[in-house]
């Protein structure tokens, strides 16, 4: 288990550091809309009731609506003057009998546990509540709200019990008038079906029946083949358009640096390379073919120079 909380509990000048863990966890069977052609999980958009728009986290504030239907906004500004609930202590208000606390108050339950320096005190408190019989009404902030709350003992652990404010307990509307009066006999019958059925309480006597029925109905499922196995759409395609635009432009710019054309095929690497080795190619074709020509000019020069030389020697016999 992972602490949601930490805090310290006070009573008296004692004061206990202890962590809070959530004592419960809520296992009831939930599913998914899906589309019952491929499984498809339906998802939903926050549209404004009023102009149809579709509304983003930045825009989205909380408000409260009155009786009369009217709608107040508050801002983080607003919200930021109420008082403050960021209090870590668990104050103890009073000790009161544990029969006092009607079961409909309680709502969620935490475990304490102390830190390991403050073992002596929280187990001072654990049974001063088990020899009194009672529990210590306390105060907690919560979520960011003060919370009416338990301490009781359970299993030698010490449970945090949150607990529902008066105002929240709903008063029934109704009135059950049976229209006459049980007689004695009916009485004393239902008194013995009542202990017939007496007994203790147990919960391991008892099972989530449908849960269990749910988890093998998909199992049978799964085993059978009998699942849709549909990809998750992509949040948008506009990311990836950008992406390879980008990688164009990059590639057109890389050109452009060495003096060649830029390329209008952005289909994939092939083509990148062959427009690349093309250019050079042809800037050897042009070196050789001049170099040929330049040799063609030289030649005649040499053969001019050989006619020279065979003149003079010509000569030289003669004048001998």
């Amino acid at each position: 288990m992972r602490a949601i909380w930490k805090g310290a509990v006070s009573f008296g000048l004692v004061s206990v550091p202890v962590k809070l863990y959530a004592a419960t966890e809520n296992k009831d069977i939930s599913f998914r809309q899906v589309h019952a052609k491929d499984g498809g999980r339906i998802r939903y958009q926050r549209v404004c009731s009023l102009d149809g728009e579709e509304v983003a986290y930045a825009d989205i504030a909380k408000g409260y609506e009155t009786e009369d239907g009217q709608m107040v906004v508050l801002d983080d500004d607003d919200l930021a003057e109420l008082p403050s609930v960021s209090s870590r202590e668990i104050t103890v208000e009073k000790f009161v009998p544990s029969d006092q606390i009607d079961p409909m108050l309680f709502e969620k339950s935490y475990y304490l546990e102390p830190d390991k320096a403050a073992a002596k005190p929280y187990s001072l408190l654990r049974e001063a509540l088990v020899e009194s019989d009672r529990m210590a009404l306390v105060t907690v902030a919560l979520r960011n709200r003060t919370s009416l709350a338990v301490l009781r003992v359970r299993d030698d652990v010490i449970v945090l019990q949150t607990m529902m404010w008066p105002d929240e307990i709903r008063v029934p509307d109704f009135s059950v008038d049976s229209g006459e009066e049980a007689r004695p006999q009916e009485v004393k019958m239902a008194t013995m079906l009542v202990e017939t059925l007496a007994g203790d309480f147990d919960a391991t006597e008892f099972e989530d029946d449908y849960r269990e029925a749910v988890e093998e109905l998909v199992r049978a499922k799964v085993e059978g083949g009998e699942v849709k196995r549909s990809p998750e759409a992509p949040k948008s395609g506009g990311e990836v358009v950008d992406l390879l635009a980008a990688l164009q432009r990059s590639v057109d710019a890389a050109k452009s640096a060495r003096g060649e054309k830029a390329s209008d095929d952005s289909s994939g690497d092939d083509s990148g390379e062959g427009s690349g080795s093309e250019k050079p190619a042809k800037k050897t074709a042009a070196k050789k073919s001049s170099a040929k020509k330049t040799a063609t000019k030289k030649a005649p020069a040499k053969k001019s120079a050989t006619k020279k030389t065979a003149a003079k020697k010509a000569t030289a016999k003669k004048a001998s």
